[in-house]
Parts: C-alpha cells; sequence; structure tokens
C-alpha cells in the first residue's frame, strides 16, 4: 500500500517509479480521488457542526417564543440530517475506491534498481563457488532422480500435473536439507523457527500483497480459506495490526512449509521434472525491522540464503533484479541462482526481498520508537533459504556420478546417519 502523503508531496517521483515498472503515471487521477475525498469529510464535518448548532438555536429560538426563526432553524436541520447520509456513502465510495486504485499498484523500486523488462535485464552483483567438471556427460535431475525416489509418473497418476511423489533416497535427502537449511538459520543466524498456519484468511493474503490481484495463483479451500503459496504469508502477518516496541526489532522467523501454487501464470513453464511444483517445500525467512535497519538487513538475509548453497558446495551466482522482473511488493529483491550441471545453466533457487513499509502499511503493522508517543510502520524483508525442491534438485546434478548414484554433500551426512552415497535402486 502505498502512503498517500508522499503521493501528495511527491507526484513526480510516484509517476517516476510506476514508469519504472511499466505502468503509465497515476498521481493525477489519484490525487483527484484524494481531493474529493477530503472535500467530502470537510463537508461532512460542517455539516455536523452546523446541525449541533441549529439545534441548540432552535431551544433558544423556542425560549424567546420566535417560532419563525425556530421553524426556518428546524427545516435547516432537517435538510441537513437528510443530505448527510447521501455525503456519507459518497465519502466512503470515494474512499473506497482511492484504496482500492491504491492496493492495486506495485511497490516502487528504489533507486538503485536499474530499468529493465524482465530477467534478460537483471545486474549481475557477484559469483561464488566452483562449476563443477565431470568425465562424462552430466544428466538432468529428470533422468537421475527417479531411481532414486523422484516418482514423477505415480505423483502426475494420483494428482495430475507438477505433482512427484517423492520417496526412498531422494524423500530422506529432501528432509536431510530443510533440516540442514532450518539449523544453519536458526543456529548461525539468530533466526526463530516456527510452525505457521498452512491456510489463511482474505486479509492476510492482502497483506502480503498476493490478494486481489493475483488469486489465480493461489488455491482456495470449500470455506474461503486460502493455501499459503510461501511461508512469507504466514510469517509477515504474525505482526498485523500490532504495535511492536523498538526493542523488539529486528524480528528474525524461519520456517519450513509446504508451499502451495497453481501456477497460472506460469503456464508452460518447466512442466518436466522437480523444479516447478503445485506442492512444494521451501524454507522461509522473514525480517521485521525499523525502517534505518533494513538495508543492513536485506544484505544479512541474502548471506545467510548464499551461506546454505556454500555449505552444500554449490556453485551460485548473485542478481539484482530489474524493475520490470521484480515481485508486487518488493522495493529491491536479489535473486540467487545455483548452477545445474545438466541444465548448463543457472536458475533461480532464492529471492530475497526488502519491501519497506508496502506491507506494514497493508497490515497496519507499526512499531514505537523509543522515547517517542507516536507510532511508524515497520520494514518487512523475506528470503527462501532456500526453496527445498530446488536445492535437491541441484545436489543431485553437481553431485552426480557416471553410474547414477549421487554423492551426499559433507554438512548433509550427519541428518543421513553418516551415508555418504545415494545409490540407484536397480
Amino acid at each position: 500500500m502505498h502512503d498517500i502523503r508522499f503521493l501528495r508531496e511527491h507526484p513526480e517521483a510516484f509517476d517516476q517509479g510506476l514508469a519504472k515498472r511499466g505502468l503509465e503515471p497515476q498521481s493525477e487521477a489519484l490525487l483527484a480521488l484524494d481531493e474529493r475525498r477530503r472535500a467530502l469529510v470537510t463537508e461532512l464535518q460542517a455539516g455536523q457542526a452546523r446541525r449541533n448548532e441549529a439545534s441548540k438555536a432552535i431551544g433558544a429560538a423556542k425560549a424567546k417564543k420566535d417560532e419563525e426563526a425556530a421553524a426556518a432553524l428546524m427545516a435547516e436541520v432537517a435538510a441537513l440530517k437528510e443530505r448527510m447520509p447521501a455525503l456519507e456513502a459518497e465519502e466512503k465510495a470515494v474512499g473506497e475506491e482511492l484504496e482500492g486504485r491504491l492496493a492495486a499498484l506495485p511497490n516502487l523500486p528504489y533507486p538503485d534498481v536499474a530499468l529493465g523488462a524482465d530477467e534478460n535485464d537483471n545486474v549481475f552483483v557477484h559469483e561464488r563457488g566452483t562449476v563443477p567438471a565431470f568425465a562424462f556427460a552430466p544428466k538432468e535431475h529428470d533422468a537421475i532422480g527417479p531411481a532414486l525416489g523422484l516418482d514423477f509418473e505415480t505423483g502426475a497418476a494420483m494428482s495430475g500435473a507438477r505433482f512427484t511423489f517423492v520417496r526412498g533416497a531422494a524423500a530422506r535427502l529432501h528432509r536431510a536439507l530443510g533440516q540442514f537449511m532450518l539449523d544453519t538459520l536458526t543456529g548461525s543466524y539468530g533466526y526463530e523457527e516456527c510452525v505457521p498456519p498452512l491456510l489463511v484468511r482474505d486479509e492476510a493474503l492482502f497483506g502480503t500483497g498476493q490478494l486481489p490481484k493475483f488469486a489465480e495463483d493461489l488455491f482456495q479451500t470449500t470455506d474461503g480459506r486460502w493455501l499459503i503459496p510461501t511461508a512469507e504469508v504466514s510469517l509477515t502477518n504474525a505482526v498485523r495490526e500490532k504495535i511492536l516496541s523498538e526493542e523488539e526489532l529486528p524480528l528474525r522467523l524461519t520456517a519450513l512449509t509446504a508451499c502451495f501454487r497453481s501456477e497460472a501464470g506460469a503456464a508452460g513453464r518447466d512442466t518436466r521434472g522437480f523444479i516447478r511444483q503445485h506442492q512444494f517445500e521451501k524454507v522461509e525467512m522473514v525480517s521485521i525491522t525499523t525502517p534505518d535497519q533494513s538495508e543492513a538487513e536485506h544484505e544479512r538475509m541474502t548471506d545467510a540464503a548464499e551461506d546454505v548453497l556454500t555449505k552444500l558446495g554449490l556453485a551460485f551466482r548473485r542478481m539484482k533484479l530489474c524493475s520490470g522482473d521484480m515481485g508486487f511488493t518488493a522495493a529491491r529483491t536479489y535473486d540467487l541462482e545455483v548452477w545445474l550441471p545438466g541444465q548448463d545453466r543457472y536458475r533461480e533457487i532464492s529471492s530475497c526481498s526488502t519491501c519497506a513499509d508496502f506491507q506494514a502499511r497493508r497490515m497496519h503493522a507499526r512499531y514505537r520508537p523509543e522515547g517517542e508517543k507516536g507510532t511508524r510502520f515497520v520494514h518487512t524483508l523475506n528470503g527462501s533459504g532456500l526453496a527445498v525442491g530446488r536445492t535437491l534438485v541441484a545436489v543431485l546434478e553437481n553431485y552426480q556420478q557416471e553410474n547414477g548414484a549421487v554423492s551426499v554433500p559433507a554438512v548433509l551426512q550427519p541428518y543421513l546417519g553418516g551415508l555418504t552415497l545415494l545409490e540407484p535402486r536397480g
């Protein structure tokens, strides 16, 4: 949600930010609505004040036996009483239209975000790790996975496309990855582990920006609740409609949850394999900070995701997304892309975004600065630490052997009872 005061004071900057998103100027129309709403509020206040004043004057006129004045005043009060409900209804309608139009607009990119249309315009930041060399032609994960327990056929048979039945060695590796990620984030980075709801109401998804614009990408239950597309929704809404003390911040939360996406906006993409599923698991990081902490927190969060990849021995690169490739709520996003030798390219495995106060305004999440009576909106950040399924894909492809076996990264071996090699079933 956008700050109407910022729009009033900086309409050109507002339109410039929308232009980076590829949108037409909106300030003139929005300010016209704002002015109309404010004028209606002023008229209502003046009408109520006059109604109260006239009501008192009626008693005074009757006390003086001035029936003519009393009648005129009563007629005025009656007219005001008749007029005010229409004014109230109009003010409400104009206010709702203004709020709805503001809610439909994406966050404004930070000044350092490059202008661009899509992923081809993203900016390289750095590269880490060593791309593995193979003495054989490396295979893609969907060729390696079935012998290790990625059962695409059973998943599709029971649930349809983009579902996988994970079993055996692949299931153990999947579990180990999630536990390792949580242990790293809680032990080294101070995130509090959570087990949040997987079903949420409309207002939770509105708060984090998925509703109303992206409803088609979600799954909804028969009772009106929604399956979360990411634990960002549940974790961020933990501070919804709360006023935190400054000493509570930064608040860092993490969770390993199932996530559900209809992928309506991704039709035809990654239909093979385990990359893009309707149901998947992800370790999510959420930080709630003061405005002056959020810049450093964005770097810290992204570093935490990078640390997971580094410890797994995976080569990756950091990209800063251009304005046309960022998510709806983001002011700046870093994507981490892991090297997949089977595909011979980098693929996204984590997105870490700072949303400034955009989500906080939608959630009415505030904090009270120390020594101040007033409150301010918090800043919210979210990131993947990491997508478990995509990390499993990366491990399969980077640690594969020619015979179809997969070496277990050293950091995962304790989670697998010391197992060092995943061997394919005959």
